[in-house]
Parts: C-alpha cells; structure tokens; sequence
C-alpha cells in the first residue's frame, strides 16, 4: 500500500483491532491526502513582466490588454529607468519616448490575479493573452509560475537539510535558506514575512527556484491562523528574458503546463536519498520529491483565481495605522464638544488621483474593458 503497511493490518485498525502508531498514523494521513480527489497541488502565473517595441502606450493597453486606457491613472515618474507610468490596481504599464525601452507591462501576483478578472470579463484566457502578445512584437523579459502545496508535500527544512547533506542532485553551484523570521539581504520583496525559505540557484541567473512557507507569509502579512491558509507552501519557478521566452513558447505549443513547469524543474534539481553503496548519480529519488514530481497524484493544470480590483488593501491600512488615532481624535472631539474630525472630512479635497480611484470602484469589470 502507499502508506507502507498490508491490506491486513489496515483492515485491523479499521476494526479496532490494532493500534497504529504515530508513524504509522503520519503515513496513512499522508497516503489519504495523496489520494484526495481534489489536487495537492495548483499552478498560477505570478509574475510578467513584458516589453513591446512601441512609445504606443494606447494602442498596448486598448489593443493588447484590451482595456480602456481612460481608467487608468497615469503618474509622471515610473522605475527601471521609466519616466512614466499608467496603473489600475496592481496592473503596470510603464511608458519611454525611447523605443529601445518601449512599453513595459508588469503584472506581480495580485496584478496578474487582477488581470485574470479582465481576461474572464473578456472571454480569454491567459494562452490567448500571450499569443497576442508575441505577435505584437512583445518580448517576454520575466515570466514566474507558482506550484501551491495545499497538503505539505514540499517539507521545507527537510529540503535544505539535503541541499547541506548533499543529497541535492543540481545543475546549480548555489542554494542559500533562511529561517522562518530571518531578514533576508537580498533584493526579495517581502523577505521578513516568507517564514523557511530555500533558494536554488543564483538570484542573478535567468533561472532559479524559490520555495517557502506560503501559510507563515499568511500569517504574518494578514495575521490569518496557519491552519486556516488553504496554501501551506509554495515553489516558485522565476524565469528571465530568454529562459523566460522559451517557456511561453513550450506553453503555447502544449498547452500543458505542468508538463512545462516539470520539464524545467527536472532539468535542474532532483532531491535524492543518500546510499553510500551507489555512485551519487544513481541515489533514489526521494519519495516526496517523486510525490512532487507527480508519482500517484493527480494532473495538474494551469488555473486562475480571478480578483476584482478592490479598496480593502487601503482600508487595511487604515484599521491597522490611522483608526486607532482616529478614534482618539474623536473621543476629544466628544470631550471638548468639537466637531474638527467631521469637518476635516468634510472638507477634505480628492486628488486628480483618488478621483480616478473612485471612478474605478464605481464601474463594473465589463466597462472597463475593450468589446472586440
């Protein structure tokens, strides 16, 4: 059986014949979850980021995106050397009168599950997407696919313990972990809230891997309760320029991305068993790594999780940063028999830029994208 013990024993526990011990219990969990109709693991996109050589910022966004550029709030200074940039929510569109540079759109992850709400508003789907976009000239400069662990397959420490113990079969010279709470110092974003994290393969390559706790970044990003985050870790593939372009261009040939995402994690890493009785390259593939890897699971296919661009990002902030003075503010205003919070509102003034704001959460998706 998966779990390790007969179809006799198991028979006997079933009838309260036997008592299982605490191993015995972890291996029946784990072969329960293994067999679970609904799959252990889910893929998203998590990051694009492309470049289309044109100044033609509205015929990118109309065009391409598909949405109306006149929902989109445009600001006079941008990044990676931008001067400019257009944004809906996570959404970036960064403009250069250079054509060099051209339009840049980057999607992060809750640009590209934002996105997501568009393309279904728009009856496409993100193969669609990217079709259009290499046939626009596009060039594919960062592309990140994210494998969820919603069951624990991937053991985080446990992976690590390898990479140190060798057992960590890799084209890689370079893996580097860090701690659940450990400042990382490094370029990554979020890095004090990622809990275990494990890096194989150089930042600076156009390929490596990032692996950490998704329910302990929950946690402290959200303070949502670990046993409530459905995703408990994530494997992130971050792939650049030409690495990235190639694997655009195995998904749409395929269609399949896990056979893609696969393909690229097989060419580079292979986590094994150590056996001193056989050469290193011919060690075992370790049991959770082949579970990983898809041995007696489920397929896995590309899916999304369609976002709606929404205020609650800001009205977080404000519980957590400003409600508390603010309701000091107004027991004085009761105390002192004022009214200087009511009128402060009252007379506060909205910016060109939260009037667009306003004018975002006031329409419906369908509105704000392009009829074909």
């Amino acid at each position: 059986m998966a779990a390790g013990i007969t179809r006799q024993y198991l028979n006997k526990i079933e009838s309260g014949g036997a008592a299982p011990s605490e191993d015995v219990k972890e291996h029946l969990l784990q072969a329960l979850e293994r067999y679970n109709p609904e799959s252990p693991l889910t893929m998203l996109f998590d990051y694009v980021r492309i470049r289309f050589p044109t100044t033609d910022v509205q015929f990118v966004v109309s065009k391409i995106l598909r949405l109306k550029l006149d929902f989109m709030i445009h600001e006079d200074y941008g990044f990676y050397n931008y001067p400019e940039h257009y944004y809906m929510g996570d959404i970036f569109v960064l403009v250069s009168p250079d054509v060099e540079k051209g339009v840049l759109l980057e999607l992060k992850g809750k640009g590209c599950r934002q996105f997501e709400n568009f393309l279904l508003a728009q009856h496409r789907s993100w193969y669609d997407f990217l079709m259009g976009a290499l046939v626009e000239g596009g060039v594919i400069k960062r592309l990140d696919l994210a494998i969820n662990d919603m069951v624990g397959i991937l053991d985080i420490p446990e992976l690590t313990k390898k990479c140190r113990n060798e057992e960590c079969i890799s084209v890689f010279r370079s893996f580097k972990s860090y701690r659940s709470g450990e400042l990382v110092q490094s370029r990554e974003e979020n890095k004090s809230s990622m809990g275990n994290t494990l890096y194989i393969g150089s930042l600076k390559s156009e390929v490596y891997f990032c692996i950490y706790e998704k329910d302990y970044e929950q946690l402290v990003k959200y303070d949502i309760p670990l046993e409530e985050t459905p995703i408990k870790n994530r494997f992130e593939i971050r792939l650049k320029n030409e690495r990235a372009y190639y694997a655009v261009r195995d998904l749409l040939t395929y269609h399949d991305a896990e056979c893609t995402a696969f393909s690229i994690i097989n060419r580079y890493v292979r986590f094994v068993d150590k056996d001193d009785t056989k050469r290193r390259s011919e060690w075992q593939t370790n049991e959770r790594w082949a579970w990983f890897l898809g041995k007696d699971r489920g397929r896995l296919k590309l899916t999304t999780q369609p976002e709606p661009y929404d205020f609650n990002r800001t009205l977080n902030w404000l519980a957590r940063q400003v409600a508390p003075t603010l309701q000091v503010a107004e027991t004085l205003d009761k105390q002192n028999d004022t009214t200087i919070i009511r009128d402060m509102v009252k007379n506060a003034k909205l910016t060109d830029r939260l009037k667009k704001v306003l004018q975002q959460l006031s329409v419906s998706t369908e509105e704000m994208i392009m009829e074909e």
